[in-house]
């Protein structure tokens, strides 16, 4: 048993040199896959991360299980959790700026606009509008048969309503959930969380039948100008991580229904999850009244 002064050192592990060697071929697998090369390197990176998480998750698991985590060691996972919510604030936060610095600035003075409006000397006849759904140069030439139209824009009350009230209700069930945990009522934060981890699968699936209908049916792709970049970056990481955190909460629910983890005064790894959850939903309001309501 840990004790209050000890700080538990783990044996040494050969798990993060398989992480960077992961998360390069990640990167590096995504720019091939892109720019028209194979999608292998990619899977194979992400199968390589994927494995270094589920055992140095499961270390960590044992390790607090066996009584070694002392409370410093938990403080740090806390802290660490933290900073990297605050990392991911800061990831969106640019993504955010950018769509506001490009609205709000650099669109206006391409079309003549402001102090910087001798940048019209570029495309001379260039109009500037949003949401923008060619470049500047395109516009120009008249290069706009294959554009949607501005009346294609996707409709903010329909799915993305849909998906808001889905998240809203999912961090409702997944507070209640951590509520029943910590009273050690294990049957009502089982049915919450699977609830929530169910809610979290409608949103992906709405939010694919969404790309499907904007590909398909309105024309709006990663191509559609500077408004279609800004469209599939933000709401494309965003349901990379509800993906993520989805798959976090489903794993914490196997853990408590199979191995019956977590205890009133000791569920971390739970807790964590649900931070990041919240967090998720948090940022999905921002893009529902910016990117959906104010952004078309």
């Amino acid at each position: 048993m840990a004790s209050e002064s000890s700080y538990y050192v783990p044996e040494q592990s050969k798990l993060p040199i398989f992480a960077t060697l992961g998360l390069f071929m990640i990167a590096f697998g995504a720019a091939n896959w892109i720019t028209g090369g194979s999608s292998y390197i990619f899977f194979t990176g992400a199968l390589t991360m994927s494995a270094v998480l589920w055992f140095w998750f499961a270390a960590v698991i044992k390790e607090n299980m066996a009584g070694l985590n002392s409370a410093q060691l938990k403080r740090s996972y806390v802290w660490g959790m933290g900073w990297f919510i605050f990392s991911e604030v800061m990831f969106f936060a640019a993504f955010f700026g950018a769509l506001y610095y490009i609205r709000n600035f650099t669109v206006p003075w391409l079309g003549g606009e402001g102090d910087r409006g001798i940048s019209n000397m570029l495309w001379e006849g260039f109009e500037s509008s949003w949401p923008l759904y060619v470049t500047p140069d395109a516009a120009v030439h008249g290069e706009t048969a294959k554009v949607m139209g501005p009346k294609d824009v996707i409709d903010p009350w329909h799915l993305p309503l849909w998906n808001t009230m889905i998240l809203l209700t999912s961090s409702i069930t997944v507070h209640f959930a951590h509520v029943f945990l910590k009273k050690n009522q294990r049957k009502n934060f089982n049915i919450l969380l699977a609830l929530t981890v169910a809610l979290g699968g409608m949103f992906i699936f709405l939010q694919a039948k969404e790309y499907y209908e904007a590909y398909q049916h309105l024309g709006l792709t990663l191509e559609s100008g500077i408004y279609g970049t800004t469209f599939f970056m933000l709401t494309g990481f965003h349901g990379a991580h509800v993906t993520l955190g989805t798959i976090m909460l489903l794993i914490m629910l196997l853990r408590s229904v199979i191995a019956n983890h977590f205890k009133p005064d000791d569920h971390f790894g739970f807790e964590a999850a649900s931070w990041y959850w919240h967090f998720v939903d948090v940022v999905w309001v921002g893009l529902f009244i910016f990117v959906y309501v104010l952004g078309a």
